[in-house]
């Protein structure tokens, strides 16, 4: 019994020096006035940083791209082209492909608007550098667009929510869909009839109905996306055709992981995600294990807390994380939507 005893402290020590601590977020950036709703973030071909502002906390403002510069300036790119059905435009994911154009998930539902229903686009800009071409639209009609990714000439987008596809239970259906890059003007009807939606979830927390969020491959062409109100992850796999041969939770862990908003995944093959509801990141390494690495009270982020966290990406050897500060309820840390608007940032190692 002694031996076992002595084992398990061995192990339970071991185990310890492998757990990473528990970091304090620090503050990377305020943002100026035109950005009170960070979301989404790309690395543009030269390396600086593109972030999307959908700007929901203040519809005055027009939606819009910032650039951050390698050695940290900031200044607006440019104002997201709107629909003209809207008036304004919701600029969420965004992802650039390798010819240097940028994607975007315009998500004019996520207001709530009846006058944004169904009315989501996937924009292509076509870039030259970065003066502005043409402005292509993807696809039209989408309840929910979220997160996007490019990956061997596709575009792969999260669906939120797919409310026309009723399942038994009663509960909230998301899916993925995947677009090819030249793909233009594909209408989507947000149901199984749609020949561009790849694969489906359920979202089982009835407290919290939102379902697939954010979303990144792997060096082995796997797809992940995060299922937002289980804090599931589920990894997708596909044959060379790109069908779906595999969907299954991956990692689930409620004790470090919550909520899964937007995701990156960084050199070493750990996925990093922003858990929106708990003001927390959490890391995954190769084997699925969770671990939170960092989290903050309720707080308005001037001090670098994580104020909401939406995305986190791998930028210049740290993790940048958007502050989206807004959503408020009872399964919620984040209280108020509140100045500064910031960026805040996590070692990566």
């Amino acid at each position: 019994m002694k031996n076992v005893f002595l084992i398990s402290v061995l192990l339970s020590a071991l185990l310890g020096a492998c757990t990473p601590a528990m970091q304090k977020s620090e503050l990377f950036m305020e943002l100026p006035d035109d950005c009170p709703t960070p979301d989404g973030m790309a690395i543009a071909p030269d390396g600086d940083l593109i972030l999307a502002c959908p700007n929901f906390a203040d519809l005055s403002k027009p939606a819009c791209l910032m650039r951050i510069t390698k050695d940290g300036k900031i200044s607006k790119w440019m104002n997201v082209p709107v629909l003209e059905e809207t008036g304004w435009a919701a600029p969420m994911g965004i992802t650039f492909d390798d010819e240097g154009d940028l994607f975007i998930c315009d998500n004019q539902g996520w207001s709530g608007a009846e006058k944004a229903r169904n009315k989501g686009r996937i924009l292509c800009l076509k870039l030259d550098g970065y003066e502005l071409k043409e402005v292509i639209e993807v696809a039209t009609g989408m309840e929910h667009p979220n997160g996007i990714r490019f990956r061997n000439g596709k575009l792969y987008v999260t669906q939120s929510s797919l409310s026309s596809i009723q399942d038994p239970s009663g509960l909230l259906v998301s899916g993925v869909y995947c677009f090819d890059k030249n793909d233009m003007n594909i209408k989507v009807t947000n149901t199984k009839a749609d020949k561009n939606l790849l694969t489906t979830v359920i979202t089982k927390n009835k407290a919290v109905q939102y379902g697939l969020d954010g979303i990144v491959f792997d060096k082995e062409d796997n797809l992940y996306v995060g299922n937002f109100g289980d804090g599931t992850i589920h990894r997708i796999t596909m044959n060379p055709d790109g069908n779906v041969i595999g969907n299954e939770i991956w990692a689930q862990d409620p004790s470090q992981l919550r909520t899964t908003d937007g995701m990156c995944m960084d050199d070493d093959g750990n996925i990093w995600v922003a858990d929106f509801s708990e003001n927390a990141v959490a890391r995954i390494d190769k084997n699925g294990r969770i671990q939170r690495i960092a989290q903050s009270p309720d707080c308005d982020g001037s001090d670098g807390g994580l104020d909401q966290p939406g995305e986190p990406i791998v930028w210049n050897g740290q993790v940048i994380v958007s502050c989206f500060d807004i959503v408020t309820g009872p399964d919620k840390v984040n209280t108020k939507h509140d100045k500064p608007f910031t960026l805040a940032k996590l070692q990566l190692n």
